[in-house]
């Protein structure tokens, strides 16, 4: 049997860029470099998903439906810039973040009087109770007491690359008791899935339901007050655990949602965690799952919402974050740049954290053909490997060296020498972290040298949405969609000049936007993570996977696909003008289609399920036949 080729069939997603789908986001990474009518478009993208505005026939509305006039755009452009990409964040005050100081009471030295009322039988284990007048009581402790006393903080951490301002994913469906990593995962899937053109129930009666494969997770799984955070302050805070708290904080729940809300899969589902690898390493189980016939769709992504004071506060007690006394000194100014807070490979002083939902469908090339599905780009290998031993959790090591090497290997081995040397372009993680600048720049420089690669063209999108942990590398992979389609790769802009400690010889990091259109056949996404987690893919363009399907498939077939894929295509922007036009849509199935158990059927050929178009197939072939 042939390998099957993992093509991209439809993306989707929100980061602080904006929406991901028909290259949206990506564009906003390139502002300056867009012709004035995309700059049009990016700004409809945006003003319609953060209120301010809908975009019908050409013309921009008012919330109210008053037309809006030149003066009118031009403020809500303003509106839109700078209320996009990494800023100051405002999803909280940042210099009034509420938290507790402990007051240490002596015995007999301390009383307080309050309400009977507020009193629960755990206070008379270590208070002497005074009833008073008017249903009142006077405590005094009988041992050493600490009291916790409500007070407020200023976070050293104050940028963030949240979503655009006025998006709250929330009020696009019923979100109730939803962690915001959660409702991330319902947006950024629906998004990909409504990308494709096709209707999700045509793919699905295309294929058998256990051909259908969903992976999907979140590193720091769901940490604000709707999930695990909430659970493990709870008591802390006077208040009670409640039943959704601890299920709904799983890092698996970004798989788990699709499934169960969005597709109504009964297909394979899985949440590989890689630190900020993750999507990478998910999209690694997709990829050998398609090459290997054991899938035929595959929905991959992350989703993370990690702008809260206490993950803030946690990598900033681990000096990973750019602090605001930090960018101050770099800059020798007496108040924060927020805006470039994220400067890889420039004089940096720690990440940005961000925001962010991704999701990508995936097709084996067969099935693309066959259903007219557009493609985006085709994912022919992931490679992830380790750092062995290591003295320190977070620090780097030799794993990335590997997994790097391997993806540009595997491209000359599918390309030839001339692609990987002329026609790629690296995605680096690029945290903006002083000692990622000086070890990825290194294991870039040594691999280009080893396969002869001069000025190999280097970006990090994290420059512009931040650092958003599982879904990192998906954002690195949006972006790319966009580099391939549009032929500009994003300069890294928040930094001046690269840093003087750089090896990169054989290296062009861009600082300003570079026309790449006749070299972006190739890309890799490289990603490093805490714990010695590794991963690199190898992604190809739209006309590199073409030129590869004409010599499978042959010119005739190719010529009736692209006719059933301009249809496809036609459909898909259907789903983008409405985009435009008013709120996103997502698709929230709750309780909806349910599958009734009572009706499935079981034969020694297969399962029959209710609903779904094909059986599961139980005629399996031996794997080991000569063991048998």
């Amino acid at each position: 049997m042939v390998t099957r080729l993992p093509v991209i069939v439809g993306f989707g997603g929100v980061n602080s860029a904006g929406r991901a789908s028909f290259h949206h986001a990506y564009r906003r990474t390139i502002w300056d470099s867009l012709p004035a009518e995309e700059q049009r478009t990016t700004v409809a993208a945006l003003s319609a998903m953060m209120g301010l505005a809908s975009f019908r026939n050409g013309q921009f509305f008012s919330p109210d439906g008053t037309a809006l006039d030149q003066s009118g755009y031009q403020t809500l452009e303003q509106r839109v810039l700078e209320g996009s990409l990494i800023r100051r964040i405002n999803l909280f005050d940042p210099d009034h973040v509420a938290g507790n100081s402990v007051l240490a009471l002596e015995p007999e030295n301390g009383a307080i009087e309050l309400a009977c009322a507020n009193i629960n039988d755990d206070v008379y284990t270590q208070w002497r109770v005074e009833n008073l007048n008017g249903g009142r009581a006077r405590l005094t402790n009988e041992v050493k007491t600490e009291l916790k006393v409500e007070t407020y903080r200023k976070l050293a951490v104050q940028s963030g690359g949240q979503l655009p301002d006025g998006f709250d994913p929330s009020t696009l469906y019923k979100s109730r008791f939803h962690p915001k990593g959660l409702q991330l995962a319902i947006i950024g899937a629906s998004d990909a899935v409504r990308s494709i053109g096709i209707d999700w129930q045509t793919i699905a009666d295309r294929v058998r339901p256990d051909e259908v494969a969903v992976y999907a997770a979140s590193a720091m799984a769901q940490l604000d007050e709707a999930g695990t955070g909430g659970m493990l302050q709870a008591r802390l805070r006077g208040s009670r655990v409640s039943a959704k708290q601890l299920p709904l904080g799983l890092n698996t729940m970004p798989a788990d949602f699709v499934n169960a809300y969005v597709l109504g899969s009964v297909g394979a589902t899985g949440a590989n965690a890689g630190a900020c690898a993750t999507f990478l390493y998910n999209l690694r189980l997709a990829v050998e799952d398609i090459q290997a016939g054991r899938r035929r769709v595959c929905v991959v992504g992350n989703a993370e919402a990690p702008l809260t004071p206490e993950v803030i506060e946690g990598y900033a007690a681990m000096s990973a974050l750019a602090t605001d006394d930090g960018l101050s000194k770099l800059d020798g100014e007496d108040k924060p740049n927020h805006r470039r807070a994220s400067r890889p490979f420039g004089n940096n002083c720690g990440f940005t954290l961000g925001e962010s939902g991704q999701y990508f469908v995936l097709f084996d090339d067969e099935l693309a053909i066959e259903m007219g599905a557009n493609i985006h780009a085709a994912v022919p290998e992931v490679f992830v490997n380790a750092d062995g031993f290591k003295k320190s959790i977070s620090s780097p090591g030799p794993g990335n060296y590997i997994t790097l090497a391997k993806a540009v290997a595997a491209a000359r081995a599918l390309l030839g020498d001339e692609a990987v040397r002329q026609r790629s372009f690296v995605q680096a993680h690029g945290s903006s972290t002083p000692q990622n600048r000086t070890t990825e720049s290194r294991i870039l420089n040594m691999v280009a040298n080893a396969f002869g690669i001069e000025g190999w063209p280097v970006s990090a999108v994290k420059a512009f949405v931040g650092h958003s942990l599982a879904p990192a590398s998906a954002d690195q992979m949006n972006n790319t969609l966009g580099v391939m389609r549009h032929g500009v790769l994003a300069g890294i802009k928040t930094i001046d000049e690269l840093a003087p400690d750089l090896e990169d010889d054989h290296l062009n990091i861009v600082t300003e936007d570079l026309d790449v259109s006749d070299r972006a056949d190739v890309a890799f996404l490289n990603s490093k993570g805490f714990g010695g987690n590794n991963a690199t893919g190898t992604v190809l363009s739209p006309d590199i996977t073409a030129a590869m399907l004409e010599k499978r498939y042959g010119s005739k077939t190719m010529n009736e696909y692209r006719a059933r894929a301009e249809q496809t295509a036609a459909q898909a922007k259907l789903y983008d003008d409405a985009c435009l036009a008013g709120p996103m849509e997502p698709i929230y199935r709750f309780g909806d289609a349910l599958v009734d158990e009572s009706q499935i059927e079981i034969t020694e050929h297969g399962v029959t399920l209710p609903t779904f178009a094909q059986p599961v197939d139980l005629d399996l072939e031996n794997r080991y036949p000569d063991m048998s």
